[in-house]
């Protein structure tokens, strides 16, 4: 029901955006919007300090007159995203207090009932570190002797640590052991995507953010692949998306830009007020904040909907 909500709301402001006219006059401080040109500039000014963003073109038949041809919308490829919404999003079933009894009223423990978290603890015993101590000394480590302690100024003749037979041992610290027929089949398993094996399957998102016409402020839009770069289902998508906005400030709708092409996009209704209110928030801080920085700030903003996918936003900024 909400897909079909979200197509005919898309639909009609499609129609809307045709009958808007172009932004001329800048607005950017009283309202938060932008031209076209500024815009562009925003835009340049992302490409110069965070190289992975690129301009781009387009299809030509679907070009914005009030865009130039060249920088129709920018676009940064291979974006990392390791986790899904999920393993972040906090559960207050597992806590637990400890210590009630305590003057400060005792101490929250947030993952009390999680099973899934295992500690694994390497206990370090006298014997252990006895067996190291030895196979260093069988490898041409030094021994904690009075004598030892003398010796460690004399330089080794090499000639003697050659006939001594030291350089043909092999030492356990380098050795590389060559994988058995079931260990190396485990490995191919978990690299073609199987549960098994220790490789991180990491999808990757295509990230363009377009001029909205209607909202006079930009869009992102995003383009999800597997480990084996294979498109993302909508659903696989919205794992990707704090649940907040999946289906709701996030949608699947056609890309402006590329025929035939539907992508998730971050809907824009509410940018231009989040912009006003840090424009507001600087200028009581007796700074002024210049348009250039509007696409940086945009990034860093619409993280919280989209927080896995790590994409490049690294200028600084203080408010």
């Amino acid at each position: 029901m909400q897909s079909v909500i979200n197509s005919v709301k898309g639909t009609a402001l499609g129609v809307a955006e045709y009958l808007t006219p172009v932004l001329k006059e800048s607005k950017f401080q009283e309202t938060g919007v932008l031209t076209p040109e500024e815009f562009v500039v925003a835009g340049d000014h992302l490409v110069h300090h965070c190289p992975t963003w690129q301009w781009a073109a387009g299809d030509e038949a679907k070009a914005k007159p009030y865009l130039p041809k060249d920088k129709q919308f920018l676009i940064t490829k291979n974006v990392p995203c390791y986790k899904r919404c999920k393993q972040m999003e906090y559960d207050a079933d597992q806590e637990k207090i400890l210590d009630e009894g305590d003057e400060e009223g005792g101490w929250v423990d947030t993952h009390h009932f999680d099973t899934a978290i295992e500690q694994k603890i390497c206990d370090m015993s006298l014997d252990s570190m006895t067996k190291d101590d030895e196979n260093m000394k069988g490898v041409g480590g030094s021994s904690s002797s009075p004598a030892a302690e003398e010796d460690d100024d004399v330089a080794l003749d090499m000639e003697e640590f050659e006939a001594s037979g030291l350089l043909d041992e092999e030492d356990v610290q380098t050795r590389v052991e060559k994988p058995t027929e079931k260990e190396d089949g485990a490995g191919a398993e978990g690299a073609s995507g199987g549960e098994t094996g220790e490789i991180v399957q990491t999808r990757t998102y295509d990230l363009h953010i377009t001029y909205d016409k209607y909202y006079q402020t930009p869009r992102l839009w995003l383009f999800g692949y597997d480990e084996n770069r294979k498109p993302l289902t909508v659903d696989q998508m919205y794992e990707d998306v704090s649940q907040d906005h999946a289906k709701k400030t996030v949608t699947m709708e056609n890309h402006p830009n590329l025929p035939g092409v539907v992508a998730a996009s971050v809907h824009p209704c509410r940018h231009a007020e989040v912009m006003k209110k840090i424009i507001q928030t600087v200028t009581e801080g007796g700074k002024e904040l210049g348009v250039h920085m509007y696409l940086i700030i945009f990034l860093k903003f619409v993280q919280a909907v989209i927080p896995t996918v790590e994409y490049d936003y690294t200028q600084n900024f203080a408010l």
